[in-house]
């Protein structure tokens, strides 16, 4: 897209560093999207026009395919538990590279930016060794952002406004995958696991390659799928791949639950229904200590098999191949 370092507007700087928890969408080889949420603890340079995450090795595959795709989004969607002054929804569309070893330096600013959006990290012996790993090993990834794209309330309701390209036309519709385009997971079940989870978002690849997300409502649900609801024009119309996200989470993120699902958007004048092809949950204790604990562990565990199994090491190359060939932008 553009060289040109985007600045966003003072109402994107104010959600971008200010919301807890954030919508993260990456593609898929088939033409699909992924999304899934992290807390980005207000991580931006606007004057560098860059914002961005961490996360951690025990998700090498979504950090494999970032590095073959550098193209993501960041859609901030919630306001609970944050600091941001507006109801806007903004959606961060760049271009991403990954830190795997960052700077002691970097590591410190971090865990001080984290504090006010996660609480006081547990120190003493014990602890420095238990969160050794999840606090030394994660692993940044930073996008350069090509749009920022506004819209004056929580579910995309209201005229859009862009920093950067214009918002690209709708994208064609796909052709329906090998097999089929039916739900491949019971959905009455589905449906009872999500009635909990108030945050919802779908990804769908757009016309210029870059992931979009928008905010959702289900307003029902069959043997089809999902019944689906969203402001005017925010759903391209026709048949794709997408991803799903719904999610919760209390104060500090204390009591995070997630299901992220794959699937099948059909999107006609008589609405939008989506089929779900795959679905993952996750349900973090909704106890401090308890999370703090897993995450240590957790951590631990996934570098040791990160080691093992070769993950680091193709990780590596796979960011010696970005950096010496990094993807161009139109």
């Amino acid at each position: 897209m553009t060289t040109v370092p985007v600045e966003w507007p003072d109402v994107a700087e104010s959600v971008i560093r200010g919301d807890l928890t954030v919508a993260v969408a990456y593609g898929t080889p088939a033409g699909g999207a992924v999304v899934t949420s992290v807390s980005p603890v207000g991580l931006a340079d606007r004057e560098a026009g860059r914002v961005g995450f961490t996360t951690s090795l025990g998700f090498p595959k979504k950090l494999d395919r970032i590095l073959r795709d550098p193209r993501v989004s960041l859609g901030y969607h919630t306001r609970e538990h944050g600091f941001a002054e507006t109801n806007a929804y903004v959606l961060a569309q760049g271009t991403a590279s990954v830190d795997l070893s960052p700077a002691p330096e970097r590591l410190a600013e971090l865990m001080a930016a984290a504090e006010p959006f996660l609480g006081a990290t547990p120190k003493g012996r014990l602890w420095d060794w238990l969160l050794r790993e999840y606090h030394r090993e994660r692993v940044f990834v930073d996008v350069q952002v090509d749009r920022i794209a506004v819209w004056p309330d929580l579910m995309a309701r209201g005229p859009l406004s862009t920093t950067g390209p214009a918002w690209p036309s709708p994208p064609l519709e796909q052709e329906p995958p090998k097999n089929g385009t039916t739900p491949r997971v019971p959905v009455d079940a589905l449906a009872r696991q999500m009635e909990p989870l108030p945050h919802r978002v779908l990804a769908y690849q757009g016309s210029d390659g870059y992931p979009v997300v928008v905010p959702v409502a289900v307003t029902g649900h069959d043997s089809a799928g999902l019944r689906l609801e969203a402001a005017p024009g925010v759903l391209p119309p026709g048949g794709r791949r997408a991803g799903f996200l719904a999610h919760a989470f209390n104060q500090q993120c204390v009591g995070l639950s997630m299901r992220t699902l794959t699937g099948w958007l059909s999107v006609t004048e008589k609405g939008a229904r989506y089929a779900p092809h795959t679905s993952h949950g996750l349900t973090a204790p909704a106890n401090k200590t308890l999370i703090a604990t897993t995450n240590g562990l957790l951590a631990k565990y996934g570098l040791r098999q990160a080691r093992r199994n070769g993950t680091l090491a193709r990780l590596r190359e796979l960011v010696g191949e970005a950096t010496l060939s990094p993807t161009s932008r139109s």
